[in-house]
């Protein structure tokens, strides 16, 4: 099975939320983001975001932390339908990432993600290269938003 069997074109699936915890929000970027207003919610009420937020790979991370595990859920899913998985592999880079609105602590992000094209490729065959629109919303509004290509072999 290949994702263009399994998935629509231009069809939006959710693939799980993610709550942006003080603690977590912190823990996050005091390792990969330290700037002030993730790292301390005082001196983020003087930013000019007003509070604590998440830092924008953190929301990128919230994305990839849902997608593999809708993602484990689905091929089992899928194999408990008598049918072969689509065998992902690793992005082959992202573009047009844009980081809308800041996600604040105690916020959650439902997240998403859409299949754009895809496409066997004539250098490798054997792989198909399908690019997906990632996304993620917070009570409906856009936070985070974008587009990765995504190895998949046949």
């Amino acid at each position: 099975m290949r994702m263009l069997d399994r998935y629509t074109l231009g069809e939006k699936t959710e693939t799980g939320s993610y709550a942006f915890t003080e603690e977590n929000i912190i823990r996050f970027a005091t390792r990969y983001d330290p700037q002030r207003f993730h790292v301390d919610r005082q001196a983020a009420r003087e930013s000019l975001f007003g509070d604590l937020c998440a830092s924008g790979w953190h929301t990128c991370a919230g994305w990839m932390t849902t997608f593999v595990a809708y993602w484990i859920a689905e091929s089992k899913k899928i194999a408990r339908e008598g049918h072969t998985p689509p065998k992902l592999g690793p992005a082959a880079g992202f573009k047009n990432l844009q980081w809308i609105r800041p996600v604040f602590a105690d916020e959650t992000v439902d997240y998403a993600v859409t299949l754009l094209s895809s496409r066997p490729m004539a250098s490798r065959p054997g792989r198909i290269l399908n690019t997906i629109l990632c996304e993620g919303y917070v009570a409906g509004d856009p936070v985070v938003r974008f587009e990765s290509s995504v190895l998949e072999f046949e």
